[in-house]
């Protein structure tokens, strides 16, 4: 986590949308003069973020909700007053699919400003087979639309909706049944979730849904211990999640399951900040040997910003994470929760040549450092330079 490979007065090679060379300037081939050049003098070259956790294809906003907790309300009192996630699934209903991919383009295209160039994104606002699929059709649209990576995550189990309050076991039904066979179907999702936490999803429930996800060939991704000690953690080690995310409840207990895992811990420290949640014990969990990665959370309730730079900044001033390690969580850390490592977050040869420039700055210290300033100067996404963003 805290070692990183830096190269000083380097070059940077790209063709055919890959990354092909790289090095000391003193060891380039001079016959390369017949390249377009980009000079980078003063700046640092950096790997796309990678953004393993968001929403961000949802219709309106929750800012009335925001001024809510302002006002003292807890994420509970909020969820009880048809608040959280019920709102955005009742909203989300009432747009169209073209409507709602318009609007889901916009936070794309602001993303890929900010750095992003890969991201993974959840369903779970549509809580119904009609609306869930909407989700996940949008979710396409943008995968063939945008120029950034786009892994796609089905989130039937994200809550219980109100028409099923008192009959739980009849959308779990409806999750495992119908939901589940209808997105495999139409391949519409490369992962499948569950909000496994107190006033959610049971463990069991949780393991019920992840079982079936798996039977139908989806890797298991998951919400866990945002809230409370769920057990969610260790239900995600049981069934190989690809990244168990939240984790601001977690003991020794979960640390001892995750050792040895293959499972990517993922802390979103942009909710955590949002809700006045208590942070994660990141330093127990890397001193006791894991990995973490860090991740945006973009949603309208809880963390409405998809900024991977200040989720950097927030990591150090918060986390206490060093520059070395919070760039590692945004990039190799996060491909590895989206599955995407062996092709996306690092600088290496034969990956994906997503990366971006930075202005002139004195250090990559600097790129936390600087919470509030946008220092990114130019971006380039599978080896082209992303000019314009509609």
């Amino acid at each position: 986590m805290s070692e990183l490979s830096v190269i000083q007065n380097a070059f940077l090679k790209i063709e055919n949308g890959l990354i092909s060379d790289f090095g000391e300037m003193k060891d380039l081939d001079p016959g390369t003069t017949s390249y377009n050049i980009i000079d980078a003098s003063g700046k640092f070259v950096f790997p796309s973020f990678c953004d393993s956790h968001t929403h961000l294809v949802y219709a309106g906003s929750r800012e009335r909700e925001f001024v809510g907790k302002i006002k003292g309300l807890s994420y509970e009192e909020i969820a009880g007053r048809g608040g959280g996630i019920l709102n955005s699934s009742g909203l989300l209903h009432k747009t169209s699919e073209n409507e709602l991919f318009t609007q889901s383009m916009a936070r794309v295209n602001e993303i890929i400003g900010l750095g992003t160039g890969a991201v993974e994104i959840k369903s779970g606002y549509g809580l119904s087979v009609e609306d869930e699929l909407k989700m996940l059709r949008v979710i396409r649209r943008i995968k063939e639309t945008a120029p950034l990576e786009v892994k796609a995550t089905f989130l039937g189990a994200h809550a219980i909706p109100e028409k099923y309050k008192n009959s739980r076991d009849k959308y779990i039904d409806l999750v495992i049944n119908e939901m589940i066979p209808a997105v495999v179907s139409e391949e519409l999702a490369d992962y499948i979730d569950v909000f496994c936490d107190k006033g959610f999803f049971t463990v069991e429930e949780t393991e019920q849904i992840l079982m079936a996800g798996l039977k139908h060939g989806l890797r298991a991704k998951l919400h866990a211990n945002e809230l409370y000690c769920s057990g969610g953690i260790q239900a995600g080690v049981k069934y190989n999640a690809l990244s168990v995310d939240h984790l601001e409840c977690t003991g020794d207990a979960e640390i001892e399951a995750l050792l040895g895992s293959e499972t990517m811990p993922t802390l979103l420290p942009g909710a955590s900040l949002f809700l006045g949640l208590g942070d994660p014990p990141v330093r127990k969990m890397i001193d006791s040997g894991l990995p973490v990665a860090l991740a945006s959370d973009y949603n309208p309730g809880s963390s409405p910003s998809g900024n991977m730079k200040l989720i950097m900044s927030l990591g150090c001033i918060k986390l206490k994470m060093l520059p070395e390690e919070v760039i590692n969580a945004v990039t190799i850390n996060t491909a590895y929760a989206m599955g995407i490592s062996e092709t996306h977050g690092s600088i290496a040869k034969g990956k994906v040549a997503n990366v971006f420039i930075t202005k002139e700055i004195p250090s990559y210290d600097f790129m936390p450092y600087a919470f509030g300033s946008n220092l990114i100067e130019t971006i380039i996404l599978k080896g082209k330079v992303i000019d314009k963003l509609n």
